[in-house]
């Protein structure tokens, strides 16, 4: 299912010897934060084999972004492994090539959506079944689906693989002003301001799947929350929001650095 990024090569080595500082300690941290996400979505069974993908914008540098390697599950992972690219394709520091659909739909997303710092894409059970769902995907129904509330779009036109610019493009304009895409037949793209935040609301969504999921097998009525409560209760939450997520990441870098230290090489 996954593709390599064949069209990508390494870049010259005059353009790499007049490459950035890409060994700063703002750089290690956000390394290492996005591949302790990676260990800990492994953990929980959001990823697919070798086909999702999470990126980040690496810190001081807008045209530069952070992904996973081609051929790597999410348990394997590191901070050393994950490549630095550009939104040309050219690997600017790591080994391998990202997979073609993760170039492809992320550089579009960071390029052409200045906001989206961090994308986490995947196709977790609970959120991809919702978004092969007849109607919107959340009923808004348990309270914490509430955390994103208002916050969601759909992209209805599911085209296949990302196999070039136009596609991830075509994606990007469907986002508007969302940080949570549902994609139609596929999965779901996580966009946000920090690492800590993108992992926060990756969590909480496929939780919120997983109980509205359950909650519709019971073959009863799933009667959603009053629009007004809804609205209020979104508003209370994400009030400390930005420092929950700050906490949570906190705590999965904890308890890999007890089991699984080895993230951080």
């Amino acid at each position: 299912m996954a593709h390599s990024l064949h069209a990508s090569s390494p870049a010259p080595a005059t353009f790499r010897s007049n490459r950035p500082d890409l060994a700063t300690d703002a750089i290690r941290a956000a390394r290492e934060d996005l591949a302790a996400c990676f260990r800990m979505a492994a953990r929980n069974g959001f990823e697919e084999g070798i086909c999702n993908h999470f990126s980040a914008v690496v810190p001081g540098h807008d045209d530069l972004f952070l992904v996973n390697p081609y051929g790597y599950a999410f348990r394997e992972l590191t901070a050393s492994k994950l490549l630095i690219c550009d939104f040309h394709g050219n690997v600017l520091d790591g080994e391998g090539v990202p997979e073609a659909t993760a170039f492809y739909i992320h550089a579009e997303m960071h390029r052409l959506l200045p906001r989206a710092k961090v994308a986490f894409h995947t196709h977790m059970p609970y959120a991809t079944a919702l978004s092969m769902t007849e109607g919107e995907p959340l009923i808004w129904a348990g309270q914490t689906a509430l955390k994103f509330y208002g916050r969601t779009a759909v992209d209805r036109d599911y085209n296949g693989l990302a196999l070039d610019s136009r596609e991830g493009a075509r994606i990007a304009s469907a986002v508007g002003d969302a940080d949570i895409v549902f994609m139609k037949h596929h999965g779901v793209m996580v966009l946000a301001p920090t690492i800590a935040e993108a992992w926060d609301d990756l969590y909480y969504l496929e939780r919120a799947a997983e109980v509205q999921v359950l909650a519709m097998s019971t073959g009863r009525k799933v009667l959603p929350v009053d629009p007004t409560v809804a609205a209020e209760t979104y508003r209370q939450m994400r009030e400390g929001d930005s420092e929950s997520a700050r906490l949570h990441l906190a705590a999965i870098r904890r308890q890999l650095d007890a089991e699984e230290p080895q993230y951080r090489h």
